[in-house]
């Protein structure tokens, strides 16, 4: 981690991760960038859908290869670089045909290493298997929710789940939530966790910084006016006035209470719920 000398109130505490020593390339391959519409936080007819999105910096997409479809083709790293649209670092990637893509870089892989997507790959740093070769205890990141249906799981800096078990056809994997959850063993995975995993240390130290990230300012509820949020009204400071905690909508959130849908689709699959709070 980068720390500042405090020349100013904002930089006393702001915190930036150390690129230096870790990127090998300032500029992105440009067969693989284009131009792209952030949508910030609005749907198609134009209304706010997300809240406390917008602005920013202008960003160039990289196209990021998550579905993995070279098979038993060894892949080179050629370099390391940054990606403004996600928080690991991606890594430009030369196959043995020669055609280059951008994949998502596990923990301490340096340019120059390889790797290779087989069903016969060895279980180490960077490969990807289907679940059901890797070991039990074997971390892994860009976790698929079904055979050949591409990285959904443990995608974020620093992040991986955990192999715990196998049973009847299903992976047993800890994600990062704490949420146990069985996956299909014919899902693949990548070996190792993601890159950057300094990230969740970074202190932004001014409101100057998060708008050219792109985030807008939050208010809290208990300041607002009764007809914006139920913790409004009151004169003065006042607690929130309710039992439980509510968003804006009224919908219970925080806590420990459970606010996923009763019935869902993938309840089945879900071995044990994430423990709220603290992650263990």
């Amino acid at each position: 981690m980068k720390s500042y000398r405090p020349t100013s109130p904002s930089r006393r505490n702001m915190t930036t991760v150390t690129y230096r020593g870790v990127l090998t390339a300032s500029s992105p391959e440009k067969s693989l960038t284009k131009g792209y519409k952030r949508n910030v936080g609005r749907n198609n007819r134009g209304r706010i859908t997300v809240r406390h999105k917008g602005g920013g910096n202008k960003k160039l997409f990289r196209a990021v290869d998550f579905m993995y479809d070279k098979k038993d083709i060894p892949a080179k790293i050629l370099s390391v670089e940054y990606d403004p649209y996600r928080t690991g670092f991606i890594g430009l990637v030369s196959y043995g045909d020669g055609e280059k893509r951008y994949v998502l870089l596990p923990k301490e892989s340096l340019a120059g290493e390889s790797f290779l997507v087989s069903e016969t790959a060895e279980v180490k740093l960077g490969n990807r298997l289907p679940l059901s070769k890797i070991p039990v205890g074997t971390f892994v990141y860009n976790v698929e929710i079904k055979k050949n249906g591409g990285s959904k799981l443990c995608r974020s800096a620093g992040n991986c789940g955990q192999i715990i078990a196998n049973d009847a056809g299903y992976a047993h994997i800890k994600l990062p939530s704490t949420e146990v959850r069985k996956i299909p063993e014919g899902a693949w995975a990548s070996v190792g966790r993601v890159s950057n995993d300094e990230k969740w240390l970074v202190n932004v130290g001014k409101a100057g910084k998060s708008r050219h990230m792109g985030i807008r300012p939050t208010v809290r509820g208990s300041v607002m006016n009764p007809c914006d949020h139920p913790y409004g009204g009151g004169e003065g400071r006042q607690g929130r006035g309710l039992k439980r905690a509510k968003t804006l909508w009224g919908k219970p959130v925080g806590k420990g209470q459970k606010s996923r849908t009763p019935k869902k689709y993938s309840n089945y699959l879900i071995v044990s719920r994430r423990k709220v709070g603290k992650k263990a």
